[in-house]
């Protein structure tokens, strides 16, 4: 192994020193509204943060920690779960969480951005406390170690290995020489998504606070809210779900294919097969949708209809998790429909989750080579994604990725029917952990949490959420022998 304890411990250095910073806005918050005992709790848990970091930082200076490949995945990992313990730690303290077990649960699902969540009354929260919760939506979204290198790159935190270990999917590009280069470019991006939502959902009635955890949630594909039932609080109001909307989509998009946009316009989204494919499945499950709520007499007005399958279509192909509608109530194909997406997740290189379209459409080119070799056996059938030939390992780790995922998510399924709750409960619930979506069916829908289960299900079901945040190999191959002795190809 190259990793040596001094670089572990750097590590740990690094990630508390700039969680400790991250908590800034939060303990402004607390103090702006006068919360004295989260500003306490804020305020203590960055001095533990800040200092120790500080301290191992200028002992291990960043010249002495060499990143390799072999490396990446026990940082990346070691990282996620550290981060999440730290930010469940206000969150207990202040009484807001009270079991520590729950409030990790709600920290992987925040920073994992998968919207899910234990609590009944979230209103009952301090504000500065929702406002934490959320924002690590906005932290996790692009991702922590992205964060850190855009941030901090003289921390010594940067390298290809690390991003494709943190944000693994078939695409993961370098727009630029340097990563951290690239992580700003990105981050400015990001930013500039954040501001434009704020200020349009402000536009829209909402509080600059309100509106800011909806953006977190909206740009990180996250879904928490400050309110118990999500973006319906605001009356259904047509401006703001359409606002959400696009933003999810824009959000749940390669965020590589904005930056061509500048040199050949719209084009630059348009000539990507991915990107096509992904709103060619928003367009239809949305259009079915609106069609059986019509029909059925659900909803009988044409607008509400389109913008009500459009928000849930939206809200789950990105992995977000907002709910305006209770959809499981709706009939059975337009729930179907919904499961579709619920398998796809979004584009690679977004904030969102789930397998990603792009896994998607190779997928479906390899079936239709397949049907082609079955036909004409000798015939010379070349895989292309935008025009390029689509290499041998890509498609092996994509159909390994695929079985991988199928496996997790039925093991995850045995385990947690322990609980003895009914099938589509167990398996919507796990399934919406390890695609990062939030809510599921039944006993998990939209309008319910998961608090109810037991104390040992949450916490697999935290880890599900993570394994599914890194594309499950990041996590799981340091379960593997070959991981730990070095002596094994």
């Amino acid at each position: 192994m190259n990793i040596t304890m001094k670089n572990i411990i750097r590590v740990i250095g690094v990630i508390i020193f700039v969680t400790g910073i991250c908590i800034a806005p939060s303990l402004l918050t607390a103090l702006i509204y006068h919360e004295v005992r989260s500003a306490v709790c804020f305020g203590a848990t960055m001095v533990c943060c800040i200092i120790p970091g500080f301290i191992i930082m200028k002992i291990l200076p960043a010249d002495s920690f060499k990143m390799h490949a072999r490396d990446s995945f026990l940082f990346v990992t070691l990282t996620w779960f550290l981060v999440s313990f730290v930010a469940a730690v206000p969150l207990t303290a202040s009484g807001a969480i009270p079991k520590f077990y729950d409030a990790f649960f709600e920290t992987c699902s925040g920073f994992s951005t998968t919207g899910s969540t234990i609590l009944g009354n979230i209103e009952a929260l301090p504000k500065s406390m929702l406002f934490w919760r959320s924002f690590t939506h906005w932290l996790g979204g692009m991702g922590i170690i992205v964060f850190t290198a855009a941030l901090m790159p003289s921390l010594g935190i940067s390298g290809q290995s690390i991003a494709e270990a943190e944000a693994p999917g078939p695409t993961m590009d370098k727009l630029t020489a340097r990563y951290s280069d690239t992580a700003k470019n990105l981050y400015l991006l990001y930013f500039g998504f954040t501001f434009a939502e704020t200020v349009l959902l402000m536009f829209g009635g909402m509080s600059l606070y309100d509106a800011l955890i909806q953006t977190f949630g909206t740009v990180g594909t996250g879904g928490f809210s400050n309110y118990g039932d999500s973006i319906a609080h605001w009356g259904n109001s047509p401006y703001i779900q359409w606002v959400i909307i696009i933003f999810m989509l824009m959000c749940g998009t390669n965020f590589n294919l904005y930056f061509g946009i500048p040199k050949h316009g719209p084009k630059a989204l348009l000539k990507d097969s991915e990107f096509r494919l992904y709103m060619a499945i928003v367009i239809a499950t949305t259009a079915g949708i609106t069609i059986e709520l019509m029909a059925r007499g659900i909803i009988t007005s044409p607008g509400k209809s389109l913008t009500a399958a459009a928000f849930q279509v939206s809200s789950i192909i990105t992995t977000t998790g907002y709910a305006t509608k209770n959809y499981d109530l709706w009939p059975t194909f337009s729930k179907m429909m919904l499961m579709i997406v619920f398998l796809t997740g979004a584009c690679a290189s977004s904030t969102g989750g789930g397998p990603k379209i792009i896994r998607v459409l190779v997928t479906l080119k390899m079936i239709r080579r397949s049907i082609a070799l079955k036909i004409h056996p000798s015939r010379v059938y070349t895989i292309k994604v935008n025009g390029k030939p689509v290499e041998r390992d890509v498609m092996t780790n994509i159909t390994n990725f695929i079985f991988f995922y199928i496996l997790v998510l039925f093991v995850g399924c045995i385990i947690i029917g322990i609980n003895g709750y009914d099938v589509m409960t167990t398996f919507s619930s796990v399934l919406t952990c390890l695609g990062n979506i939030g809510p599921g069916f039944n006993k998990v829908g939209p309008i319910y949490n998961f608090g109810f289960f037991a104390p040992w299900a949450k916490i697999v079901l935290a880890v599900l959420m993570i394994a599914g945040r890194l594309e499950l190999f990041a996590v799981l191959t340091l379960l593997s022998p070959h991981y730990w002795n070095s002596n094994k190809n």
